[in-house]
């Protein structure tokens, strides 16, 4: 909690995407991840929310041994809580995540390009995405850069934001908007 109040910093911490989820305003944000953490700690420490790996996909040592002895293949990895076939569908989801990323990354290699394609297609000057206008057109086009960028190429709210001249926490809040289900269109730089 120390960073999300200023005080010490971790550069691998992304305090305004965690303080995006709380509330809209820094302050709003802040009195409700203070809420969050308040109510978890009152909850008291809760054994099976602990642990992880092989152990606890399987259902315990013992089942871990009988499983090797049949030499069945065991599904399990230690950042995730859930049976076999739970750690299963979620390194399956991960694994499409990750293509779907690659491709959006090898047809748009850079921030620029996707610039220059939701300004063409929404017909707005590509300066304009970057200039900071509340013009409803222009919001609509950064709204869908952000979406892209966070969502489909796994950028950082941060480095968005530094490309747009924004705050982190707008970018976090558009991205985590209501998603178009045309964002596709914009994948071609041959618009």
């Amino acid at each position: 909690m120390e960073q999300l109040w200023g005080r010490l910093r971790r550069p691998w911490q992304d305090k305004d995407t965690v303080l995006a989820y709380f509330g809209k305003t820094e302050k709003e944000a802040k009195r409700g991840y203070r809420r969050f953490i308040t109510g978890g700690i009152g909850m008291g420490a809760r054994p099976y929310l602990t642990g992880g790996g092989l152990n606890r996909s399987a259902g315990g040592f013992a089942e871990v041994a009988s499983l090797r002895r049949r030499r069945e293949p065991i599904p399990s990895d230690e950042r995730i809580l859930g049976s076999g076939t739970f750690v299963r569908s979620i390194l399956a989801e991960a694994e499409r995540a990750v293509n779907d990323t690659l491709t959006w990354k090898a047809s748009l290699p850079d921030l620029s390009t996707l610039a220059r394609n939701i300004a063409r297609k929404e017909k707005i000057d590509c300066a304009s995405l970057l200039s900071g206008s509340r013009r409803s057109p222009i919001t609509q086009a950064r709204r869908i850069l952000c979406q892209i960028a966070v969502k489909k190429l796994r950028s950082t709210g941060a480095s968005v934001a530094r490309f747009l001249g924004v705050t982190t926490s707008v970018v976090n809040r558009m991205a985590n908007e209501r998603e178009r289900s045309d964002l596709n269109d914009y994948l071609t730089s041959s618009l």
